[in-house]
C-alpha cells in the first residue's frame, strides 16, 4: 500500500491534495492557506525542508494570535506526518515540534441564557430567528444548519427529528421539541431536496450569510461581544450541562468524537470553586 501511495504522489502538490482530501471544507480552506504560507516561506520542496526551517516559520508567525499560530503549525505537522506515513518522505522533520500553548478562552464565548433568549426574541426575520434558535436548541454547526434540506426534518411521537450531515462525514439525528419542530416545518416549501434555510435568491443560505445574520441579531440585542453562530453551540453545551444533562448525551447531540471535547464545557464556567468557601479578606 505504501509503494502505491508513493507512486501516486506526483510531487508535493499531489501529496497536499491527498492530505486534504478527507478533511471538511472549512478545514481544507484553512489548512491549504496555512501550508501555502509555509511553502512560500521556506521556498523549497517538502523533501528538502529541515527542522530549522519549520522552527523559523513558527517564529515568523510572532506572538500575536496564538490560536492562529497554533493552527498553522498544526497544519504543517499534520502534512509532514501524512507524507511520512504514506512513504513520500523518509523522515518527519516536524516530529520534535511542539504546538504553541494557547489560552483557553472558551468561557469568553459562552452566552448567558438571558442573552440567548433576548437575541432570539428580538429577531423579527422569521428565517433568521428560526436559524438562531436551531443553532442553540440543537447545538448545530453553522455549516450543518445551512446544508439542511426539507427531507432532513421528520416527525417524532412528541416533536420531531432533524438529521444532520456533520463534520467528518458523520450523520447524526437529533430529537427536537414540538415548538422548534413546527417552526422548521413552516420553512418547508417545494420538494424534499429544497434547502430549509433559503437565501433571497432561493438557494441554500451560505455560512457567511448566516454569520452576518447572527452578528446583526446579537448587536440588536445589545450583546457587545463579537458573537458568531458557533457561540450558540457553545451555549447549548454549557447550559445543558449546567442543567444536569448527562455528558454523553451532550456529546452525542453535538457530534463530538470524544467525550473529552465535551468535557471542556464543564471547566469553562464551573458552578462552584473552593474560593467560595474562604472568608473574604
Amino acid at each position: 500500500m505504501e509503494a502505491l501511495a508513493v507512486r501516486g504522489a506526483d510531487g508535493d502538490a499531489q501529496v497536499v491534495a491527498m492530505w486534504l482530501h478527507e478533511k471538511s471544507d472549512n478545514t481544507k480552506k484553512a489548512y491549504a492557506r496555512d501550508v501555502g504560507k509555509f511553502t512560500a516561506f521556506v521556498g523549497k520542496p517538502l523533501g528538502a525542508v529541515t527542522l530549522g526551517d519549520v522552527q523559523m516559520f513558527s517564529d515568523s508567525l510572532g506572538a500575536g494570535a496564538q490560536a492562529t499560530k497554533a493552527r498553522a503549525v498544526a497544519a504543517v505537522k499534520s502534512l509532514f506526518a501524512f507524507a511520512h506515513r504514506i512513504g513520500y518522505l523518509r523522515f518527519d522533520v516536524t516530529a520534535p515540534i511542539r504546538l504553541p500553548k494557547i489560552k483557553n478562552a472558551l468561557s469568553e464565548r459562552i452566552l448567558t441564557e438571558g442573552d440567548v433568549h433576548r437575541v432570539i426574541a428580538l429577531e423579527e426575520n422569521a428565517r433568521n430567528r428560526i436559524l438562531i434558535k436551531l443553532l442553540y436548541v440543537a447545538g448545530l454547526r453553522v455549516s450543518e444548519a445551512c446544508s439542511l434540506r426539507a427531507r432532513d426534518v421528520r416527525p417524532a411521537s412528541d416533536g420531531g427529528y432533524v438529521t444532520v450531515y456533520g463534520k467528518g462525514g458523520k450523520t447524526r439525528t437529533i430529537l427536537l421539541g414540538q415548538g422548534i419542530y413546527e417552526e422548521l416545518l413552516s420553512l418547508r416549501g417545494g420538494g424534499p431536496d429544497e434547502p430549509l434555510f433559503k437565501s433571497q435568491k432561493g438557494g441554500a443560505l451560505s455560512a457567511s450569510q448566516a454569520w452576518r445574520a447572527v452578528r446583526r441579531a446579537a448587536e440588536r440585542a445589545g450583546v457587545e461581544a463579537p458573537v458568531s453562530p458557533h457561540w450558540f453551540r457553545h451555549a447549548h453545551a454549557s447550559h445543558a450541562l449546567d442543567r444536569g444533562c448527562p455528558i454523553h448525551l451532550v456529546q452525542a447531540t453535538l457530534g463530538h468524537a470524544s467525550v473529552a471535547t465535551t468535557g471542556r464545557y464543564l471547566h469553562a464556567r464551573p458552578n462552584d470553586s473552593s474560593a467560595r468557601y474562604l472568608c473574604s479578606p
